[in-house]
């Protein structure tokens, strides 16, 4: 489908209704990542290590810091997704345009190659936002334990992030970030895309909220089933900050893999999996929904 008539102007476009309808999305959805990064950090400490639910977390946010504390961190993760996903979807397109002719005719596989490829190029720039956005989650999970928070705000975050670890600390865990971002655009893209040409081809549904609803249901499954484990490993490594005396409790995503593995077991690298696809299913139904809506009203073609 590519870039049509309007080019520069249509590829603006193309940038400010993906970034529109990801702030709109991750408002709404923002409260399920909150409890789902808390979730991946649960069990870090033994004084964490007994069972614990979504559900349970969500309650106890909301009765030690009131319901805007399932808000905290939601200004690094909106700034975050004015550079993520307008890269990674206006990317994906403009890739899967120039590569292939005609769309009905991709592979799954070659989908899943394109969405993998925007996604890290999307997820390489965005890595001090969504660093920013993990801090301040975990933040909250201090105070809940009577400590004080590390940050007052996102550039309160970015320039003690700066300070104390450098300037390449704005890029700590971008490693597991990259891996995670790779899967999730490989399952979320590819599918999605995959998915609704099916549907459509099938005569199951036009192009219309019905196709892009089981598109982005099946698309949220296939991502979070991938990407689970990179994004366990991902939010623990952004999560630690350098001691005083300098040592940190993972070396690598590896000796964190294997860490966390160890000591939780093999089904701790799904820790946070429902909230996780509770999110990812109400995010990409809400940011396709939108995203093709306002297509329609500017004029351009289905994506």
């Amino acid at each position: 489908m590519g870039y049509q008539h309007g080019g520069v102007d249509t590829a603006h476009t193309k940038v400010f209704l993906t970034s529109l309808s990801a702030m709109v999305a991750e408002t709404i959805t923002f409260p399920i990542d909150l409890i789902k990064t808390r979730l991946q950090l649960h069990g870090e400490s033994l004084s964490s290590s007994r069972p614990t639910s979504a559900f349970r977390v969500g309650m106890g946010i909301v009765s030690e810091q009131g319901a805007l504390g399932l808000y905290r961190g939601l200004s690094p993760a909106i700034i975050r997704h004015l550079f993520y996903t307008p890269i990674r979807i206006v990317g994906y397109e403009h890739l899967r345009s120039v590569i292939f002719v005609d769309n009905a005719s991709i592979s799954i596989v070659g989908k899943a190659i394109v969405g993998g490829i925007s996604g890290v190029v999307a997820q390489v720039i965005a890595s001090p936002a969504d660093l920013v956005k993990v801090r301040m989650q975990a933040d909250g999970q201090r105070v809940s334990q009577g400590l004080q928070p590390r940050y007052l705000g996102p550039f309160d975050a970015l320039n003690k992030i700066v300070q104390a670890e450098g300037f390449q600390g704005l890029w700590k865990g971008v490693f597991p970030n990259i891996q995670r971002a790779f899967l999730v655009n490989m399952g979320e893209l590819a599918c999605y895309d995959h998915a609704k040409q099916f549907v459509i081809r099938s005569r199951i549904a036009e192009d219309n909220i019905y196709a892009h609803t089981l598109a982005s249901i099946m698309s949220g499954l296939a991502a979070t089933s991938l990407s689970c484990p990179a994004d366990v490993v991902k939010t623990r490594m952004m999560n630690q900050a350098a001691k005083k005396e300098g040592t940190v409790l993972y070396n690598s995503s590896c000796d964190c893999l294997v860490k966390t593995v160890k000591v939780e077991g093999i089904r701790a690298l799904w820790k946070g999996f429902f909230p996780t696809w509770a999110r990812l299913g109400p995010w990409q139904f809400v940011f396709w929904v939108s995203y093709e809506k306002f297509r329609k009203f500017a004029g351009l073609s289905s994506f």
